[in-house]
């Protein structure tokens, strides 16, 4: 392969053949000074001016550093979007991706959100993201695998120098957590044995089930009592979720899942004649046309698009996915013209980076700084955030996703009141080092 030929669509397993025969394990992307997207190596040359001529996913975001972790070979990315109000926050993905292109767009995408629930939260911090590309072929449910890959990715963190702060995210475990911080400081929702906030999902699930009850008392001016729900996936968030929902008397749950396992689990937990599992194929989209008051996108991101929200019978669309449209702009507006109440990603569920990010705090019994988030009075938390999004949106007559972007990316432009934006200084350091030459920790 010559250094030409490394581009978007490459497969992961090409890139990081590709770095080998470069004789590099790191690489950055990166905005410089006047405003264009750079590479620190030549064969990364062709994917910066993909990124830095996209109009979807890239939004100026501050650096990507890609790694090939020394002892597991895979490749991982961090994404950094903004760190104006603080270190980029987020937690770190292991997925399969077809191609870079794939695996490159779920951290800008990721990433930007991440910024973005961080700012409507009145967190200081910023938006990161962080990706592992899983090898295909290898048994990614093997402890030493995956303490090699997380090692790798925690050695990856450290000599990120604290621009970038990890936690927990699809594909990882508690126990991936543990390896990440037995070689790294900067990570959160650590277990609760090393004195970390440890799993983050029935915060989540909490946060997301009060966006579903804001959204009914502005649809219908009634709450959640006797609604139905439709849910897209049953995995650990879901089924904190519909704990959640029958305790405050839903009518109905309907939850599927392409996983037997995560439905088995699910029905363990939640046993109550309200709700109903289903385990389907992954073609399958009865769930879209379901009839239902909320449909709940639980899965994956990207599965709202024109040809599933063409299928929608439910007038509010919330759930706990992040990213659940395929295209933000055109998807939101396709909603939006059909009449349905969209709860963005980003407004619906933060609780994950709420607890992550008061962890180094410490803890207190019936945490009031978390508990205000869930309330129906705080200003900042989802509740009202959630209506004045939504009354903005009906005053203005577009989509709440419109709305949340614009009062998102304004509070976005908030610098930290003691550090500044010391974020993009420690990425120009990295950068002026260059990081891409370091020898590492690994």
């Amino acid at each position: 392969m010559s250094d030409q030929e490394l581009n978007w669509s490459c497969e992961i397993n090409e890139v990081i053949s590709a770095m080998r025969q470069a004789g590099i394990r790191r690489a950055a992307i990166f905005s410089d000074a006047d405003r264009m997207v750079r590479a620190t190596h030549p064969i990364f040359d062709d994917v910066a001016r993909s990124i830095g001529s996209d109009r979807r996913d890239y939004q100026q975001h501050e650096a990507l550093f890609l790694q090939v972790g020394d002892e597991s070979q895979h490749l991982m990315l961090a994404a950094i979007h903004n760190t104006r109000r603080g270190q980029a926050a987020g937690g770190v993905r292991f997925w399969q991706y077809s191609d870079l292109e794939s695996f490159m767009r779920d951290g800008l995408r990721l990433s930007q959100g991440m910024g973005r629930k961080c700012a409507l939260a009145d967190l200081w911090w910023g938006g990161g993201k962080g990706v592992i590309a899983r090898n295909s072929g290898m048994d990614h449910r093997d402890p030493d695998l995956r303490k090699a890959v997380y090692q790798d990715f925690g050695r990856f963190m450290t000599d990120l120098n604290g621009c970038y702060i990890t936690a927990e995210d699809v594909g990882t475990t508690p126990p991936d957590m543990e390896h990440i911080f037995s070689v790294t400081r900067f990570t959160t929702c650590i277990p609760p044995s090393l004195g970390g906030s440890g799993n983050p999902s029935i915060l989540t699930a909490r946060g997301v089930v009060e966006a579903m009850e804001a959204a009914c008392r502005f649809r219908f001016d009634t709450g959640l009592k006797g609604r139905t729900v439709a849910m897209q996936g049953a995995g650990n968030v879901s089924r904190y979720m519909i704990q959640e929902l029958l305790k405050r008397n839903i009518g109905r749950v309907l939850a599927v899942d392409v996983d037997e396992h995560s439905i088995a689990q699910t029905a363990q937990l939640c046993q109550d004649d309200r709700l109903e599992l289903r385990h389907i194929q992954f073609s399958d989209q009865e769930i879209f046309s379901e009839q239902a008051d909320i449909f709940a996108p639980n899965a994956v991101g990207g599965a709202l698009k024109p040809r599933t929200i063409d299928q929608l019978s439910a007038p509010i669309v919330c759930g706990a996915a992040n990213n659940p449209l395929e295209d933000p702009d055109r998807d939101a507006a396709l909603l939006h013209e059909r009449g349905i109440l969209f709860v963005p990603d980003f407004l619906a569920n933060r609780m994950g980076i709420v607890n992550c990010a008061n962890e180094q705090y410490g803890y207190v019994d019936n945490d009031a700084v978390i508990e205000s988030h869930l309330d129906h009075e705080t200003d900042h938390g989802i509740y009202q955030r959630c209506l004045t999004i939504f009354n903005n949106a009906k005053t203005n007559d577009q989509s709440p996703m419109v709305e949340a972007q614009h009062l998102a990316d304004k509070l976005m432009q908030e610098t930290h009141p003691i550090w500044g934006h010391r974020g993009q200084q420690i990425i120009d350091g990295l950068l002026a080092e260059p990081w891409a030459r370091r020898a590492g920790t690994g």
